[in-house]
């Protein structure tokens, strides 16, 4: 489930919970205070706030999530470059789950190791805090404005691209609204002694960590936590050192979501959860009982307004306070750690070693993330990795063709078949995985880009069809007639084999790479192949009238297995062509 939708859940629970107080005879006033309408106020804020974080959340990765992907690839090869990347890619999708999920693909596509990958989850938290220093503004008055243009750019803008920026204004607009009726809402308990003798046990480091921490696991935002803390302090209900507390609970909290969406994943999945606990567990540790010292330096760098007094400089410095914490706290116990990812590794390869794979599949995707399904676009770059495992599994089809060199070793036919079963069960995974894409949450674009991808993979598993359909049922008959094909002939064979395994290798790559150049070299292999089959065919012309045995059964093997190769060269072509222009491949 969706944060927004757990707000909503709980803004209901909260409105039936003050419903329930009215009809058993409650009153709903105590010391001045409508229960019914801070309830609403507050649970609404907060549906408010997740509602508009998952909306500009959304549209950030559709307008950059695949251009996202490949920054981070790039920017792993050292641990501080990973921490930039992966506190940059946090910052602009305003997710460390997605990060999260980003880095565990690469770890299982051997593309990072863990410990390049722990700079990366270093840099996700320091990404987490820009929320904070975004909602510490006070421009709650101001917020219905980004909301009505935001709103105007996504239902009259024409193009996807101002649709999608109009969602990011929206949700900014929804945060501010949130939050400004979350502390419109909190008002009255400045005057209500059992909340505040509460808030003043915020004070206590361990409650107070606690306190966010549990929060932060029921709502499974970070983000919220911290507003609400901000919005608190806006309101001059919380000291910094309570607000620091929960929002150094809250990195504790945030670890849930991780753990959870790593259950039942790869082991790469459940091993990158653990870095991202201990982490921010340690970091947690180490800041606990330094509160009112992380305090004074906050206070010396925030900006300060000595000409208010009591709680109206509380509300005027605290917010700003609080997010400064938050920010310095991350960057600081990255600093402490970086250093530290090479035992950082061993120890998360010790709590949570690899182990071998109990699947009785006979093969597994490799890239099919399901908590990709909700970003579309990383979704579709994912689909083109699996798809290049998928072209590696077809291809070891054309080696173990060559090595059986029509002498039928034994074993290679049923080898063959093995192999097509594999390409069928990874064809079937990728479709169901392309099937569970949310369409309305597509672009055009992007819906294109199912289609083909869609295409490619039903065009892949043709070849394999051709494999096991056509050369398995050619070897076998070359088995049971005992013929043999003549040198001459055989030559030629090699060289069409070896032309259409090139242009089937580079089909792939096009499709995988987006290689224009690639899949231009593949068409341009037409007159090639062509040529060979049409030497082939003169050779056969030449021989048919041969009195020699089995002329005939040689002569039909020889051709079937030229046709299915000239089948494949078809099937390469027509995949080739989707990695190029619409009006090329159409």
């Amino acid at each position: 489930m969706k944060v927004a939708g757990v707000a909503l859940v709980v803004a209901l629970a909260g409105a039936s919970v003050a419903a329930g107080a009215v009809a058993v005879g409650k009153p709903v006033e105590s010391a001045g205070i409508h229960w019914l309408g801070l309830w609403m106020g507050l649970f609404g804020g907060l549906a408010l706030f997740l509602a508009g974080m998952e909306l500009m959340s959304d549209s950030l990765k559709q307008v950059a999530g695949s251009r996202l992907k490949m920054f981070l690839g790039k920017m792993t090869s050292n641990r501080f470059t990973g921490a930039f990347s992966g506190a940059f890619i946090t910052a602009i999708l305003n997710s460390s789950s997605v990060t999260t999920v980003l880095v565990v693909g690469f770890i299982s596509a051997g593309l990072m190791s863990l410990q390049q990958s722990l700079g990366v989850i270093m840099g996700a938290n320091i990404g987490t805090t820009i929320t904070a220093q975004v909602v510490a503004f006070n421009v709650t008055q101001f917020a219905l404005v980004p909301v009505a243009l935001g709103f105007l750019m996504r239902f009259v803008g024409k193009r996807e691209r101002v649709r999608y920026h109009g969602g990011v204004v929206m949700g900014l607009g929804l945060v501010f609204y949130g939050m400004g009726l979350m502390g419109e809402a909190m008002a009255p308990l400045r005057t209500y002694a059992p909340f505040l003798e509460a808030m003043e046990r915020m004070g206590d480091p361990v409650l107070g960590v606690l306190a966010g921490a549990l929060f932060t696991a029921v709502i499974q935002s970070s983000s919220a936590m911290t507003g609400i803390a901000i919005a608190m302090a806006g309101g001059g209900l919380i000291t910094l050192e309570a607000g620091v507390a929960l929002a150094l609970g809250a990195n504790i909290g945030t670890c849930v979501t991780a753990v959870l969406a790593a259950m039942g994943k790869p082991r790469a999945a459940m091993q990158t959860a653990m870095a991202h606990v201990l982490f921010n567990v340690f970091g947690v540790a180490i800041w606990v009982f330094m509160i009112p010292q992380l305090c004074g330096w906050v206070r010396l760098l925030s900006p300060a307004h000595p000409e208010l007094e009591g709680a109206a400089r509380m509300a005027a410095e605290v917010p700003r306070q609080i997010a400064n914490a938050h920010t310095l706290f991350n960057v600081a116990n990255t600093v402490l750690f970086i250093g530290l990812t090479r035992p950082f590794a061993r120890l998360v390869m010790w709590l949570v070693p690899d182990r071998v794979k109990e699947s009785e599949q006979i093969i597994e995707p490799r890239y099919l993330d399901e908590e990709l399904l909700q970003t579309p676009a990383l979704a579709l770059e994912n689909v083109r990795r699996e798809l290049g495992h998928l072209g590696d599994v077809t291809a070891e089809m054309f080696t173990q063709m060559a090595d059986a060199e029509w002498r039928v070793k034994e074993g290679a036919m049923e080898q063959l078949v093995r192999m097509d079963d594999k390409v069928d069960i990874l064809s079937e995974k990728i479709l169901r995985y392309l099937a569970s894409l949310p369409r309305e949450e597509m672009g055009s674009a992007e819906g294109r880009e199912l289609l083909d991808l869609m295409t490619a993979t039903d065009v892949m598993e043709g070849v394999g069809d051709v494999f096991e359909n056509e050369i398995v049922e050619t070897m076998r008959r070359v088995s049971a007639y005992e013929v043999r094909a003549s040198e001459a002939m055989e030559a030629l064979m090699r060289n069409l084999y070896l032309t259409v395994n090139s242009a089937f290798k580079m089909a792939v790559q096009a499709v995988v790479e987006r290689d224009e150049t690639a899949a231009q070299a593949v068409l341009e292999l037409k007159a090639k192949v062509n040529g060979e089959v049409e030497r082939a065919i003169v050779h056969q012309a030449e021989h048919l009238t041969m009195e020699t045995k089995n002329r005939l059964k040689v002569f039909r093997v020889e051709m079937e297995f030229v046709n299915s190769l000239k089948r494949i060269y078809s099937l390469s072509k027509r995949l080739a062509k989707l990695a190029l222009p619409r009006e090329v491949h159409d």
